[in-house]
């Protein structure tokens, strides 16, 4: 495994000076999580005993929306999921908050398929420009497969992008997520606008490249860079449509600016390259 420490990273690139090829075209942060100040530290305790790392920020929205704008960023795409039917209504009204406190924010909503209101939560969630759905199966408790989700994906189809959350440590047969089952979604409600987070499948890339990978299905970058091998990283490069590839840091578990630095070390890209990256979103978000 090749990871590059973020100390070791920062003098190296002057990605933030280079500041772009693309004057006119927005650049993004597809995936990233903010939580309520009196609830954050709560929640990063919870993603750092699952994940066994230590986050870099504070989960809050304003720590967020200054490391965004550290890194050179104009939109960071934040996403909160219910993980239990009760949820839903504070956590959407939690989005459309941060839709109205921040400019640069573009937050998800979020579904369950246990919460029996989900179809006027659309209609709120659309009603406030809310432009995508988060469903994170794992934390959420159900899985991808669920036939419960049918009906919301039917009613999300050619109205909201929905970021899935896709992969952990488990077989796919044993796991919530998996890539063959999102790739079951995307086959059974074509048109449906899907991002498979952690490109395609956080340590699920071998089944990812089976799957998944060369599909229309958009994938974004975060939580893969420090944990997938190289070979395995090139590939998925190599073999999915480029535009469909989109830059996401996964803050507070990374930093924005560093995720940026780290990516274009350990594919040598070039700093228009990166910036791709970052400016694909705005096919979802800008048409």
């Amino acid at each position: 495994m090749h990871l590059l420490r973020p100390q070791a990273i920062k003098p190296i690139l002057d990605f933030h000076q280079h500041r772009r090829k693309t004057p006119f075209v927005m650049l993004y942060d597809v995936h990233t999580h903010a939580f309520h100040p009196k609830i954050a530290h709560k929640v990063l305790e919870q993603l750092n005993g699952h994940y066994g790392i230590q986050a870099i920020g504070n989960g809050t929205a304003e720590d967020l929306a200054q490391r965004v704008t550290d890194a050179g960023l104009d939109r960071f795409v934040v996403h909160t999921a219910a993980t239990a039917p009760e949820q839903v209504i504070p956590a959407n009204n939690w989005a459309i908050d941060l839709a109205q406190r921040f400019e640069q924010a573009i937050p998800f909503g979020s579904v369950h398929p246990g919460f029996e209101g989900w179809e006027a939560q659309l209609d709120k969630l659309e009603s406030h420009g809310i432009k995508g759905l988060k469903i994170h199966p794992e934390f959420q408790q159900f899985w991808l497969d669920d036939p419960a989700l049918e009906p919301i994906f039917e009613a999300a189809r050619g109205r909201f992008t929905i970021m899935v959350h896709v992969g952990d440590k488990a077989q796919p047969q044993d796991n919530p997520s998996c890539p063959y089952k999102l790739m079951q979604v995307a086959k059974n409600f074509p048109g449906l606008t899907l991002i498979a987070a952690h490109m395609g499948g956080y340590l699920h890339w071998k089944w990812a490249l089976d799957e998944l990978i060369g599909s229309d299905v958009y994938i974004d970058t975060s939580s893969t860079i420090p944990y997938i091998d190289d070979a395995t990283l090139a590939e998925i490069f190599r073999r999915h449509p480029r535009e469909r590839i989109l830059f996401g840091s996964d803050y507070p578990l990374f930093d924005p600016g560093t995720e940026a630095q780290r990516l274009k070390l350990r594919l040598g890209f070039s700093d228009a390259e990166v910036e791709e990256l970052m400016t694909n979103p705005a096919q979802l978000f800008e048409s």
